[in-house]
């Protein structure tokens, strides 16, 4: 069982948490927590590295951040003996989580279980903090921000769990945004390459890592809502959304899972660059030394003059690094004006069963052109189209593609 940070929000909310696991206890389960700092918390002992020093010591950073797991991991421990369940706490380096030793943005190696396994077997509820392990040498070590999930999940994958419930703020996974359609629909199953592809593309359900890593090892997720009352019903019963291989998904699969959107992009053009071997590779190349990812990618039919236009978009907060490195690398690449647009949001489609139906990416075009939404970039994959429009149309791109893969809910 894994709860994020609005669930551990103050000592009720724990109180709660820990009734929640006392019933699944009571069922006969051996339960592991994962817990994340109180929401809010991480941001707190952000700031104050950044205060002490703008230049701050990454090793001393994970110290510092991963503080806020280890008082809910401790304070859940507490809240668990109270209400009558055995239960400890495990920190990062106790167990220990192997990671490497990228601080503060660390990956998670091997989970030790022997001293894990011998707490279950004697009852203990098992309290681990998430976002933390501890590298060689012994230096504590954070997983990046949203890492407490791929703490949850490597958990489960190592004690080879039937399945790992993530509880968080909403209760489940929707064909959309339900704030922007309100006949959205939950989904009961997805697939982890669906999962992967809307976490990408901007659905904030769950974190990309964690469902790689749930894919690859074969750890079946469930999402659920923290917040559905003390007389809530078992993990089980309740009406989440399972994550789970394509295998478990037996019948007919609908066309299109789900609709996602992004307005965390920044599209960039660069005017008159050479049209010659290597002169794209002259603009991605500094790019991706610098950490930056690519993700659209347009090039223009050449002008007569022997050169092109080449468009892109990179993550919104990277786009003042973007523009320093190819401000730096300009004379290299040789492009005459550098245009960018932060005004700008991805929408994406997204499902399985576009590959074996045809038609989707026509649908999604001819339904934008007839509310005319005009299209800047298309990047396709496997199982997914995503189209870069202006932001002002997100919201009615939205519904007016939900409606046109047939996925609203039936009106109550």
């Amino acid at each position: 069982m894994k709860f994020g940070g609005t669930s551990m929000a103050g000592i009720e909310r724990i109180r709660s948490v820990a009734a929640r696991v006392k019933r699944e206890v009571a069922a006969g389960n051996q339960v592991a927590v994962v817990v994340s700092a109180m929401a809010g918390e991480t941001d707190r002992l952000v700031g104050f590295c950044r205060e002490a020093s703008p230049l701050y010591d990454p090793r001393e950073y994970d110290v510092v951040v991963s503080a806020g797991e280890q008082v809910t991991s401790g304070l859940l421990a507490i809240a668990l003996q109270a209400v009558g369940v055995p239960a400890r706490s495990w920190l990062g380096w106790q167990l220990p989580i192997h990671t490497s030793d990228v601080f503060s943005r660390a990956r998670i190696g091997e989970i030790d279980t022997a001293a894990l396994d011998a707490s279950l077997a004697k009852g203990e509820v098992a309290v681990i903090p998430g976002f933390q392990g501890v590298a060689e040498g012994g230096r504590i070590t954070t997983l990046g921000r949203g890492g407490s999930d791929t703490s949850a999940v490597a958990v489960a994958a190592a004690m080879k769990a039937e399945r790992c419930d993530i509880y968080t703020d909403v209760d489940g996974v929707y064909t959309t945004d339900p704030r922007i359609v309100p006949r959205a629909r939950k989904l009961a199953r997805v697939t982890y390459e669906e999962m992967l592809e809307l976490a990408s593309v901007g659905a904030k359900v769950l974190q990309t890592r964690s469902v790689g890593l749930a894919m690859k090892e074969g750890v079946r997720v469930q999402v659920l809502s923290s917040f559905t009352g003390e007389d809530a019903p078992m993990a089980d019963t309740l009406p989440g959304t399972m994550i789970v291989g394509e295998e478990e998904i037996t019948m007919e699969r609908q066309l299109i899972t789900g609709i996602a959107h992004d307005k965390n992009e920044a599209k960039i053009t660069l005017t008159n660059v050479p049209d010659k071997p290597g002169a794209v590779a002259a603009i991605f190349a500094p790019l991706a030394e610098a950490g930056i990812n690519v993700d659209m990618i347009v090039q223009n039919v050449a002008h007569s003059t022997g050169s092109t236009d080449v468009t892109f978009t990179v993550p919104g907060a990277d786009l003042p690094r973007s523009l320093d490195v190819l401000g730096q690398a300009r004379e290299a690449i040789g492009f005459e004006k550098l245009v960018h647009d932060t005004r700008v949001a991805k929408i994406s489609v997204v499902g399985v069963g576009m590959r074996s139906h045809a038609g989707v990416a026509s649908t999604m075009f001819t339904t934008l052109g007839e509310r005319g939404i005009n299209i800047l970039a298309i990047t396709t994959s496997e199982i997914k189209v995503s189209v870069l429009i202006e932001e002002d149309y997100t919201e009615l791109a939205v519904r007016v593609l939900h409606t046109a893969y047939g996925l609203d809910a039936e009106a109550a």
